[in-house]
């Protein structure tokens, strides 16, 4: 081997020496077979430093400027073991080598290969060209380290591309609650008594980790939380469905800090109902391990009053409802996996997550109904007893996979989701009704209810980066959803004749469907001159439902029916037009679409809730909505910021609830049936305003103000559903660091008078409500009320305060006690008037006020400097290759 390196040297000097004609000195540049290699490690602990950048510089002259510079001629990351080898380099001239880690010093060398003509011992030259620098000592760098410690703290907001991110780990009022709490603290984002989230009033996507899910919010404890992330406009690249108000993705935690690191937490509520939970982080190798759990008891207590007068038939009733609801147990949620670096250009995540909670119901439902008659009014009382019971298990798991290719930019991912849930619920209603002097009326009637479901999900996407140039790239992706649902509910009677419950067939729902979307979307991204950005994209989307009704032992019945919608278009536009460094102008455009879900098209009578008959429509067509939105943002100096958002949402073929009448069984009596149709169209444009403002070292505010029109025409329907009304949302947060390391955080709302919501999320679980995960009372009707049953009305002025005070101590402040209250004044009543030609209602509720929670969390980890991987250098290398 080394004769053949031998005779290669003579020959290349020799052809090197035959380009001069005067016989002058080999060109460096024909002599590209130097090598330099070595070994980095650790100055204190001799250990390989994995992942660290290695350039060598040579100093050249610009042919264009006519001016020498700095260029980076060769570089490379260091393997596992610190080895590191530049090869093909140029035997001539000096070299300067670049090391950088994160964790370390900067380290810098000047270098050249020693060549010297020793008459004709060719191997002392080839020696000379192949050097080994040995093992390179590495100063750790002390002060990044206490960087890496001591994590700066983030703003509660900050503002992405196409996104407000809030960063909720700051948010102390929602310690050891759910998501369901922590939503009513995020800017921008309204919370009803039953968990339902709106954005600019009308129902979001919930995704979590970028991906839709069948968690509720209540299934999802805060304390998992790592960030918030609000998608108002969403381009081509995310999911048409959904419709009104955009996206709500929920990043959970998973720290990648080299080393380890968790935190212990554990909590109890004035209702002494305890929480506990954790989690860990361990980075080590090829291998980024993480797990968290968390167990939460709640005790949830409620109010009542519905006021009701139906006069589509005669005589008209009035109905006067009270109840005092509550609701005890447990959940608990669990998440582990790990990301396995392959390489540097090679990823694999896996993960999993486990829910499960049981819960279980009581209420006791007064209600009054009088008669109006010409003679005077006939009364007669009644009382509902309720009790169930309600369990839900949901079990997940992702698979993700990213390629980087040696193309700066240029990357492939692919992401494989499942997602299983199951339910199962018990409950019973007892009712007695009551003449005036409250003496038993009849007897009593004793129902009891069965119910069980499933629900499992998939989801498989993959997505496609090509830079097309510096300043341009496109970006292509793929998406297949899958949903299979059934569920079985059946109710029985007490007979007393026979001693035994007997089956309510009529009443009974047992079925099952399937339904599918498949989606494609391109968009591609440049800049034009030096300030404008633009990105513009294509989804197109279809879907297909089909579903059978049941028999007793499950088998499918001639009962069947299907809905399918063809492939449409969704073309996005987003233009980003930079001011200056501190302020720019953003405009998107995007159509979306809200497809019919399974309940609202099921055309089967559902008589569960004898004041709520409802039945879902077949004839329902999907509701399209033009949504387009314009922003600008300024930063000022302290950190001040302002974002000021208009936005104008046309929506055609609104699905709305609509209310018939028909005969019943009995002769000479009407009843109400509650179902769906499609409104003309709907419209909503506003002005949102969100604010950071750091007042002073020691005070933070975080304000958002909203102020919209929302209107309804159903001009193409018998009954006049038209509705219009400006209305005013408003939050704001403050964080106040007091001293002894007190801070204290005061969160307040406001919501004017606003119109009813305009459509009810076609999207399974899309607003991210309870939907009965927390145990919700069985058959129809609100938590604790009467259903909403008209587009027509309004939303009665409600605000509330909320306070938490935390206390940091031990070294690094590693420990905090946070103490905090919800509804401080008690004031937050959720109140509702709808009316239509057949009724009026008024509803009032309250859930949960002045509750007090104390909980303690403890953070742990130890930072290691040799542990930094691949993947956090990613910058490094990018830079490296910037600079080659």
């Amino acid at each position: 081997m080394r004769q053949f390196l031998t005779f290669a040297f003579i020959f290349l000097c020799f052809h090197s020496f035959a380009q001069f004609p005067t016989g002058g000195r080999p060109s460096g540049a024909n002599m590209n077979m130097g090598r330099f290699y070595g070994k980095i490690v650790d100055s204190k602990t001799n250990k390989a430093v994995e992942a660290a950048s290695i350039q060598l510089i040579q100093n050249k002259l610009d042919t264009v400027t006519k001016k020498r510079k700095d260029v980076v001629i060769s570089g490379q990351l260091t393997k596992g073991n610190g080895d590191f080898s530049l090869e093909g380099l140029p035997v001539m001239g000096q070299f300067k080598l670049r090391i950088t880690a994160i964790g370390y010093l900067l380290y810098e060398q000047p270098l050249k290969f020693d060549i010297k003509m020793n008459g004709n011992d060719f191997s002392s030259m080839l020696n000379n060209i192949d050097v080994d620098l040995g093992n390179i000592r590495l100063e750790v760098d002390a002060k990044q380290l206490e960087e890496v410690k001591v994590v700066a703290s983030k703003p509660f907001m900050q503002m992405g591309v196409d996104r407000k991110i809030f960063n909720v780990e700051k948010n102390l009022v929602s310690t050891g609650q759910t998501a369901s709490e922590l939503m009513k603290n995020i800017p921008g984002v309204d919370v009803d008594i039953d968990g339902n989230v709106s954005l600019r009033n009308a129902s979001p996507t919930i995704f979590v980790d970028g991906r839709p899910t069948n968690l509720t919010l209540d299934q999802i404890p805060s304390d998992a939380i790592q960030t918030v992330e609000l998608i108002t406009n969403p381009s081509a690249k995310y999911d048409a469905s959904g419709g009104m108000s955009g996206i709500i993705n929920i990043i959970l935690k998973k720290n990648r800090k080299a080393g380890y690191n968790g935190n212990l937490r554990a909590g109890i509520d004035s209702r002494l109902m305890p929480n506990a939970g954790g989690d860990i982080n361990i980075k080590q190798d090829k291998v980024n391990l993480f797990a968290s759990a968390m167990y939460n008891q709640r005790k949830s207590i409620g109010q009542g009053n519905s006021i009701r007068e139906e006069f589509f038939a005669t005589p008209t009733i009035r109905y006067d409802q009270t109840n005092n609801p509550r609701s005890t147990g447990f959940f608990n949620f669990n998440r582990a996996g790990f990301d396995y670096f392959v390489n540097n250009r090679n990823t694999f995540t896996l993960s999993g997550t486990y829910v499960q909670g049981k819960f279980d119901n009581t209420d006791l439902l007064s209600i009054r109904t009088d008669t109006l008659l010409n003679s005077g009014t006939k009364s007669i009382f009644s009382e509902r007893s309720t009790g169930s019971s309600f369990n839900f298990n949901n079990a997940g798991a992702a698979l993700g996979y990213k390629h980087l290719f040696s193309k700066k930019g240029m990357e492939l991912t692919a992401d494989f989701n499942y997602n299983n849930s199951t339910n199962k619920s018990d409950g019973g209603f007892k009712t007695q009704y009551f003449d005036l002097t409250k003496q038993p009326k009849g007897l009593l009637i004793d129902q009891t209810q069965n119910g069980k479901g499933s629900n499992t999900f998939y989801t498989l996407q993959t997505d496609f980066t090509l830079p097309i140039s510096e300043k341009s790239k496109m970006e292509l992706g793929a998406r297949a959803a899958i949903r299979d649902f059934q569920s079985k509910n059946l109710n029985y009677i007490f007979n007393f004749a026979l001693g035994d419950y007997i089956s309510i067939t009529s009443i009974n729902a047992n079925y099952k469907f399937n339904d599918k979307v498949f989606a494609g979307y391109a968009t591609y991204s440049g800049v034009i001159g030096k300030k404008l950005n633009f990105q513009a994209g294509m989804r197109t989307e279809s879907s297909t439902y089909s579903g059978v009704l049941l028999d007793s032992l499950d088998q499918p019945t001639d009962k069947a029916f299907s809905n399918s919608y063809p492939f449409s278009l969704f073309p996005s536009l987003n233009l980003t037009y930079q001011i200056s460094s501190s302020q720019d102008l953003q405009f998107s455009y995007a159509r979306k679409i809200n497809r019919p879900n399974f309940f609202q098209i099921l055309p089967f009578v559902d008589y569960t809730d004898s004041l709520n008959i409802s039945r879902g429509n077949p004839g329902l067509i999907p509701e399209f909505t033009n949504s387009a939105e314009i922003n600008y943002q300024v930063s000022f100096k302290g950190n001040h910021s302002l974002l000021v958002s208009g936005y104008f949402k046309q929506t055609d073929n609104l699905i709305t609830r609509y209310q018939v009448k028909e005969p019943s069984s009995i002769p000479g009596k009407d009843i109400l049936v509650n179902t769906f149709i499609n409104a003309n169209s709907s419209r909503a444009y506003g002005l949102e305003v969100t604010s950071r403002n750091p007042i002073a070292k020691w005070l933070e505010l975080t304000t958002n103000l909203n102020f919209f029109n929302s209107s309804i025409n159903s001009s193409n329907l018998d009954v006049n559903l038209n509705n219009s009304l400006w209305s005013f949302f408003g939050k704001i947060n403050a964080n106040f660091k007091l001293p002894s390391n007190f801070t204290l955080q005061l969160s307040g709302d406001y919501r004017s008078k606003s119109i009813l919501p305009q459509s009810s999320g076609g999207g399974f679980g899309g607003s991210g409500g309870r939907g009965g995960g927390m145990g919700g009372p069985p058959g129809g009707g609100g938590w604790g009320g009467f259903v909403q049953t008209s587009a027509q009305g309004y939303i009665v002025p409600n605000y509330g305060l909320e306070f938490a005070l935390r206390k940091d101590f031990l070294k690094d402040k590693r420990g905090s006690i946070t103490l905090s209250m919800n509804d401080v004044l008690k004031t937050k009543v959720y109140g509702s008037f709808s009316e239509s030609p057949f009724f009026t209602q008024t509803n009032s509720r309250r859930r949960d006020w002045q509750v007090f929670r104390l909980n303690f969390s403890y953070r742990f980890g130890k930072v290691d400097a040799s542990l930094f991987k691949r993947k956090n250098t990613r910058s490094g290398m990018d830079g490296m290759q910037e600079g080659m």
